[in-house]
C-alpha cells in the first residue's frame, strides 16, 4: 500500500490529512499557521508534521507517493506562488522548499481549485469529470475542472471566478480594484452590503437591522418568509447566476457546486441561483444540475490528496 499527504494551508490553521492510496483518509490534523516574519516557519512547520505522522504511523518516505498542497494565491506550474497576502508571503518556491524539507515530491495548487478537486473526487459532484465549484465565504472563489482536470492557466489565477464582471455600471471598488466584480454581490461581505443597500430604501417591515447584518441573518429571515430579505436573496441569486451562465458557455458543466460559508444555509439557497440561471442560460447549458458542497472543511486535503495522485 502506498500513501500521500493532502495538505490545506490557511491563514490561520494548515488542515492536512494522510491517505492511502484509494482515497481513504487514516489520519487529519491541524497545526497553526505562523505568518510572523513574512510566514518563513510555514514550509517548515508542515515539513515536520508531515515527518512525525510518517514517523508515528510506522512509515518509510519511500512508502510515500507524494504531498499535495493548496494554497490562498495562485500558483504557477512550477508550484510559485508570486504573493499571499493571508500568509506573508511575497514570493515563495513552495513545491522546491517543500520537497527540500521533507524529502518527498511535492505538487502545488491554489485552495479553491484543490477544493473543487476534492468535492469532485468525494463530495457534491462526484462521479462527475466536468464540473465547476463555487465557494461563498469571506470572498468568492471557485474551480473549473474539465475532464477529470483543474483549470490553472498560464498564471495560476484559473479559476479566479469571484472577478467575473457582473455589473458593468458599478461604482464601488472591488478588492481587486475593478468595479462590479462577481465578489461584491455573492460573497458573504457582499450579501451583507446587498442587505445595508436595501435596507436604507426599503419602510417595509423587516427583521434585519442595518447596523449588525450579516449573511447567516438574510437566509434567517428568508426561512421566515420575511419578504425584504427574500428581495436580498434574489438579488444575490441574480449577479451568481449571471457569472454562472458566463461560466458555463465556456466550461459546459456538468455539475455547480455551491461551497463555503454562505452555503451553510442549505437548500433554501439552491432555487435563488437557479431560477435565473435557467431562465438567461444558453440552452445547451440550462439543465446543469446544482449541488451543495458536502465536504466541509475536508475539501482542500481531499483536494490536495487527489491532485498529488493524478500527477
Amino acid at each position: 500500500m502506498k500513501y500521500c499527504y493532502g495538505v490545506d494551508i490557511g491563514g490561520t490553521t494548515v488542515k492536512m490529512g494522510l491517505f492511502e492510496e484509494n482515497g481513504n483518509i487514516l489520519d487529519k490534523w491541524e497545526i497553526v499557521t505562523r505568518v510572523e516574519d513574512e510566514g518563513k516557519e510555514i514550509l517548515p512547520d508542515i515539513a515536520a508534521s508531515i515527518l512525525e505522522k510518517t514517523k508515528e504511523h510506522g512509515l518509510e518516505k519511500t512508502d510515500i507517493i507524494g504531498i499535495g498542497a493548496g494554497v490562498p494565491a495562485p500558483v504557477t506550474a512550477d508550484g510559485i506562488v508570486n504573493g499571499s497576502a493571508n500568509l506573508g508571503w511575497t514570493y515563495k518556491e513552495v513545491k522546491r522548499e517543500l520537497e527540500e524539507l521533507t524529502g518527498i515530491t511535492s505538487v502545488i495548487g491554489n485552495d479553491a481549485n484543490v477544493a473543487a478537486l476534492g468535492e469532485m473526487w468525494k463530495g457534491g459532484g462526484a462521479g462527475q469529470k466536468n464540473m465547476v465549484m463555487i465557494t461563498l465565504g469571506t470572498g468568492v472563489g471557485g474551480g473549473v475542472i474539465i475532464n477529470g482536470r483543474v483549470i490553472t492557466g498560464e498564471h495560476g489565477a484559473g479559476g479566479e471566478v469571484g472577478h467575473l464582471c457582473v455589473n458593468y455600471d458599478e461604482p464601488d471598488t472591488c478588492g481587486c480594484g475593478n468595479h462590479g466584480c462577481l465578489e461584491q454581490y455573492a460573497s458573504a461581505t457582499g450579501i451583507v452590503r446587498l442587505a445595508k443597500k436595501r435596507l436604507e430604501r426599503d419602510t417595509r417591515e423587516t427583521v434585519l437591522k442595518k447596523e449588525r447584518v450579516t449573511a447567516k441573518d438574510v437566509f434567517d429571515a428568508v426561512k421566515a418568509g420575511d419578504a425584504v430579505a427574500i428581495d436580498v436573496a434574489e438579488e444575490f441569486g441574480k449577479y451568481l447566476a449571471a457569472g454562472l451562465i458566463n461560466l458555463a458557455v465556456i466550461a459546459d458543466p456538468a455539475v455547480i457546486v455551491i461551497g463555503g460559508g454562505v452555503s451553510k444555509a442549505g437548500e433554501i439557497l439552491i432555487p435563488f441561483i437557479e431560477k435565473p440561471y435557467r431562465e438567461k442560460a444558453f440552452f445547451a447549458n440550462r439543465e446543469i444540475e446544482f449541488k451543495l458542497a458536502t465536504l466541509g472543511n475536508d475539501a482542500g486535503i481531499c483536494g490536495s490528496a487527489k491532485m498529488m495522485l493524478d500527477a
